[in-house]
């Protein structure tokens, strides 16, 4: 059987345009919807879900709100998360048992997921992947190690350069693990913070935010189901930044940070450095260059889950 993407007819409670939903002062843009999974574009600086103990408002709270309309006694049920700073496509289920069948599988059940990044500098390469090992220990930064280091997690991310500008690269990138902080660890390793990110070194902070968005995952929530395919545009001020001139503006702290954890100087260089081998790497996969900033449509598309 053909492993190209084909198009299904869907039913007919499936949300198959972008449409935003008012709750209170938010607008919630709906990406995807049927009745088991919806799929939403998270705004910069709303955290996925609120800390423990905290009544900050939440994309949990207002999916939950949304849910509800329909059925009163219906909850959101988190299967992934973005950082409070990172915007894109983030998918919730709509109950309990759609939940525990995707954590059943979940390495499985991601064929992709997507990002694009405004950074610093200049890559090693015009495509590569990253691999190297993260430590989780501290709660409030993500540090890279050797390998072998107690607790360490092992983390791959492929990128591709897709322009360069003004001291800036756009970055395409392809998790192939999916660790706390993995896409920022790595780039600021590599000598290429995320612009914003001064929690891991970056010194410039062209857009007022964090340079990073979660621009597509392909996701397929039970084993031999055919995966639904779900895109967020890219915001137009990451690529208008490459031609912006004049003086940058100062990076700044995420405030939810306690004032004692903040570190602004750069992480120091680890003996396990960030490697890049143009064209690929350890990671089996293949990787179609472009398909994160092809049309920024927020269509998804279904297709047919590879083999192992």
């Amino acid at each position: 059987m053909s492993e190209r993407k084909r198009t299904v007819q869907t039913r007919a409670t499936t949300t198959s345009r972008p449409s935003s939903v008012r709750n209170g002062r938010y607008s919630l843009t709906i990406l995807y919807e049927d009745d088991e999974l919806i799929a939403v574009d998270k705004p910069c600086g709303l955290p996925t879900i609120s800390p423990e103990g905290s009544r900050t408002r939440s994309l949990y709270d207002l999916v939950t709100k949304h849910i509800q309309r329909r059925n009163p006694k219906g909850r959101a049920a988190l299967v992934h998360r973005l950082d409070k700073e990172t915007s894109g496509v983030i998918v919730f289920a709509k109950n309990a048992r759609t939940k525990t069948e995707l954590m059943s599988h979940w390495n499985e059940a991601v064929d992709e997921r997507g990002y694009i990044a405004l950074v610093e500098g200049t890559m090693p390469a015009q495509s590569g992947v990253l691999d190297t090992y993260l430590s989780e220990i501290d709660p409030y930064r993500v540090h890279q190690v050797p390998a072998g280091s107690r607790g360490c997690l092992r983390a791959i991310t492929k990128y591709t350069v897709l322009s360069t500008g003004a001291g800036f690269s756009l970055l395409e990138l392809r998790l192939e693990t999916g660790r706390r902080h993995q896409i920022r660890v790595q780039l600021a390793s590599a000598g290429c913070p995320v612009a914003g990110d001064e929690r891991y070194g970056a010194k410039r902070d062209p857009l007022g935010r964090l340079g990073l968005h979660a621009a597509v995952i392909s996701i397929a929530r039970r084993q031999g189901e055919e995966a639904i395919r779900v895109e967020s545009p890219q915001p137009p001020d990451f690529a208008a930044a490459l031609k912006a001139s004049g003086e940058p503006r100062r990076a700044t702290a995420p405030r939810s940070e306690p004032r004692e954890s903040r570190d602004p100087r750069p992480p120091a260089a680890s003996p396990d450095r960030t490697r890049a081998w143009p064209g690929g790497g350890p990671a089996s996969r293949g990787y179609r260059s472009g398909s994160a900033s092809k049309k920024s449509s927020s269509s998804y598309s279904t297709r047919n889950k590879r083999k192992p």
